[in-house]
């Protein structure tokens, strides 16, 4: 039953979880939560986790860190899997990372990073795009390994911290490791870490709190706005009868009205099939230095998840129909 729900994420990201704080300039009672509050342990089986590398063998084949954007030692990085985007920014005065892939992918993405040049150790802050396992697995285990500040959402800051699946609290096979969140990011704010600014924008709807990050990446002298899209579509979530959580279709129709016309020069997200990363990576690699620059992806990827959507809701609607 979870197996063929929760599946939908991998089959999607062939074709399904897409494209998002200034630590020094945030007042000091807005940059932290407060540090008594109790976290829950981790519920996490190994039993599940081999279920999981058994279901979803992408979502743990390796791939080779590579520069996405960027010139020599800035940027945007890749540095997952070929099924689960998790993204490195590197800066001098410590470096910035999205998603954390599995509950036992940290060791990927430090040894990616490793593999790049540089430490984990000196990763300052972590980000999420969503609360699911899948995405937030690997975050506790990376910020014990580097003591990072952990920024994310209001809206996915109980499922974080609670380490659960938000609607499916006993669902044991969605469970992930609990992290603390030391800071929440509210719609357009930003984190700026070394010169590097990344903007945040809530698309509820996947999750409660889904969060897409944008930056501004130089190349060859010019420009290009990235992307990091959280995601938008159905997958596990219930939209009806009850839904996964209240309000959960709204949000859907709202993050499809704040991204439709959205066109950013480089998009990416947390499964490398919304993107293409695979075909764009093998142009990259054949020369073509800005592979992955196309400001109509993003249009067409949101476009074909909007219709996802609509048909998720009609077909639920007429199964919950007395």
């Amino acid at each position: 039953m979870l197996k063929m729900r929760f599946l939908t994420l991998p089959l999607l990201s062939l074709a399904a979880c897409a494209p998002s704080p200034d630590i020094a300039e945030t007042p000091a009672e807005e940059a932290s939560i407060d540090a008594t509050e109790a976290i829950a342990e981790n519920r996490v089986t190994p039993e599940n986790l081999a279920k999981w590398r058994r279901d979803n063998p992408s979502w743990y084949a390796a791939v080779e860190p590579f520069q996405v954007v960027g010139e020599d030692g800035t940027g945007i990085y890749f540095v997952g899997t070929e099924g689960l985007g998790m993204f490195f920014i590197p800066t001098p005065d410590g470096h910035i990372v999205i998603d954390g892939g599995m509950p036992d992918q940290a060791s990927t993405v430090a040894e990616a990073i490793t593999k790049l040049g540089y430490d984990p150790k000196d990763i300052k802050i972590l980000l999420n795009s969503h609360a699911h396992l899948d995405h937030s697995g690997g975050l506790a285990d990376l910020k014990a390994m580097s003591g990072a500040q952990m920024i994310a959402s209001e809206g996915d800051r109980s499922a974080l911290e609670g380490g659960f699946y938000l609607g499916s609290e006993e669902e044991d096979f969605l469970f992930a490791p609990p992290v603390k969140v030391d800071r929440i990011i509210a719609d357009g704010e930003t984190v700026s870490l070394g010169g590097v600014t990344m903007t945040a924008h809530l698309h509820p709807g996947h999750s409660r709190g889904c969060t897409s990050w944008s930056m501004d990446v130089t190349q060859g002298g010019k420009i290009y706005d990235v992307l990091v899209f959280c995601s938008a579509t159905v997958a596990a979530n219930r939209l009806v009868n009850p839904p996964q959580y209240e309000g959960i279709v709204d949000d859907y129709r709202s993050t499809f009205d704040k991204t439709r016309n959205l066109n950013p020069d480089v998009f990416v997200a947390n499964h490398p099939g919304f993107f293409g990363m695979m075909k764009k990576r093998e142009k990259q690699k054949a020369g073509d230095a800005l592979a992955f620059v196309d400001d109509k992806a993003f249009g067409k990827f949101i476009t074909r998840v909007e219709g996802w959507f609509k048909d998720a809701l009609q077909k639920q609607s007429a199964k919950a129909a007395p």
